[in-house]
């Protein structure tokens, strides 16, 4: 079993290896695994960095789903907790993304206390990267549908921290100062 320190170092440099090369939408073309420390980190700074795995399973959230990573793997490298953490919030992306969008809205109130937290602040630093002063009409409207279904989304995931409910508030509020 690994260390508190050594799990969440082994869950980001796996995060770096397997995202390598990749980046954010939108015009920074921003490296893809900024968002994967973001979302760590805001899962770190909400539980006082109490829970490792969280924070691992925070850096791993979108493994699954875009690289060849299995839950299989991330069970026998991690533990069972941070692989179900991470199949959890993954999303089938054999589905359209409207119907993606549909079963993210539906399940979350469903979800388990530690996948809930890692939706919100998945969601909290992807509203903050479509934040930008001087939106084209395109990301204006990309900007207010994402908010939406962010915010759908988020309703069912609240009531776990009262931190990271208050932070996904002020990302959305940034968010329709600039709309």
């Amino acid at each position: 079993m690994l260390s508190p320190i050594r799990l969440v170092s082994e869950a980001a440099e796996l995060a770096a290896r397997r995202h390598n090369g990749m980046a954010r939408k939108g015009r920074g073309n921003e490296p893809y695994i900024n968002h994967l420390a973001e979302v760590a980190n805001l899962l770190a700074t909400a539980t006082g960095g109490a829970d490792a795995e969280l924070v691992a399973a925070g850096w791993l959230h979108d493994s699954i789903e875009d690289t060849d990573t299995t839950r299989e793997e991330l069970a026998q490298r991690f533990s069972e907790r941070v692989a179900a953490l991470v199949a959890e919030c993954t999303d089938d992306m054999s589905l359209p993304k409207a119907e993606r969008r549909r079963r993210q809205a539906m399940d979350a109130p469903k979800k388990s206390a530690g996948a809930k937290l890692i939706k919100i602040a998945d969601k909290i630093s992807n509203t903050a990267a479509r934040i930008q002063t001087d939106l084209s009409a395109e990301e204006h409207d990309e900007l207010v549908d994402y908010v939406e279904w962010a915010t759908q989304v988020v309703a069912g995931c609240r009531g776990g921290n009262a931190w990271l409910d208050e932070k996904f508030d002020d990302a959305v509020k940034a968010a329709r100062a600039v709309l």
